[in-house]
């Protein structure tokens, strides 16, 4: 274990005490749930989401800056709760901080704790009538398109008190956002499975091949993905959805694709397709948008590994959900049973 360093305790008073005080609806979340006179060795919630901040920014120094506190006074902080803990929650390196063994340990109770301080907040909010709070989402690309803006903006129209924040990215990204309680509800294209996932709704969601009118293959029904090896075609990332079920088909078939783009955005992918004629690929839910622009066509792909593909709708198991993300979880289940 690595060994304590001295310790030289911050200043009391007011000045202090502002300096390390959050001004994030978080923190002020906190400071209003922080039981006054609270022994030293019961942290107080807006300690906690110090902690989270500097976990996820790596820096001290930028999470001081996201906070508006004085970096020096959240340093002082986590070192006064290193030397209460007998050993560092953070290694200092050149570059910023990461968690030490014994911090991420001690980073699981900190997000259980302020998804608890959350979820009891939002439930003694509906005590008094209330549906307010951010709804935390982490979203594949496809259904930021289309699907869930309208969802959202279905929800706020009946309870303008909530807001959304959305995450977007490859399906392991936003299982970890998930996982760690980034996010409150997980909306992603086949996550792999796990006992900590708690499935809530999920519905079969094609793949399709997105193509200009002009394609050769543009008057067919359906095709197969043999049928575009022949033609340039763009694929997004290998931690996207239809990226990993389009290797797999690949790996059994031993098809190659002649790929000339590969980008880490759908959209960027079907702006290829419209300037240059190659075919790139999106889940259905994800070529609503396209298709009403009337200049690209979606063509599904009968593969047999495409057919299995799903779009799920998920919550972190044993997690009590904030009222407002239970209440849209609800609005998204309709949305999915209108999307098959």
């Amino acid at each position: 274990m690595p060994a304590t360093r001295p310790i030289t305790r911050p200043a009391s008073g007011p000045t202090a005490r502002s300096a390390a005080q959050p001004t994030t609806r978080a923190g002020a979340a906190a400071r209003l749930a922080a039981p006054a006179g609270s022994a030293a060795r019961v942290h107080p919630p807006a300690l906690l989401v110090y902690l989270d901040a500097v976990a996820r920014a790596g820096s001290i120094r930028k999470a001081a800056e996201g906070l508006h506190v004085a970096s020096t006074a959240l340093n002082r902080r986590i070192l006064n709760l290193e030397e209460e803990l007998g050993t560092p929650v953070f290694e200092r390196l050149p570059s910023g901080v990461r968690l030490s063994a014994a911090g991420e340990i001690f980073m699981a109770y900190v997000r259980s704790s302020l998804s608890d301080l959350s979820s009891a907040v939002s439930r003694i909010e509906q005590l008094r009538g209330l549906v307010r709070g951010e709804v935390q989402i982490a979203a594949a690309e496809s259904v930021t398109l289309d699907l869930l803006p309208q969802a959202m903006a279905a929800f706020q129209a009946r309870h303008p008190g909530v807001g959304f924040r959305v995450r977007s990215g490859g399906t392991e990204a936003l299982l970890e956002h998930l996982l760690s309680d980034a996010c409150d509800l997980l909306l992603a294209h086949d996550p792999p499975e796990s006992e900590a996932l708690d499935r809530l709704a999920e519905v079969p969601q094609p793949l399709c091949a997105l193509l200009r009118p002009d394609h050769p293959l543009a008057g067919r029904d359906a095709i197969r993905l043999a049928d575009c090896a022949p033609y340039p075609v763009a694929l997004g990332e290998a931690t996207f959805g239809g990226r990993r079920l389009i290797d797999r088909v690949l790996a059994a078939t031993r098809l190659k694709l002649n790929v000339t783009l590969v980008a880490s955005s759908v959209q960027s992918m079907a702006a290829y397709t419209r300037q240059t004629g190659a075919i790139s690929f999106q889940f259905a839910v994800g070529t609503r948008h396209e298709v009403r622009r009337g200049d690209l066509l979606a063509l599904p792909l009968t593969d047999r590994a495409f057919g299995r593909a799903r779009l799920v709708l998920a919550a972190r198991r044993g997690r009590t959900l904030p009222i407002a993300a239970l209440r849209f979880a609800e609005v998204l289940k309709a949305s999915l049973a209108g999307a098959v």
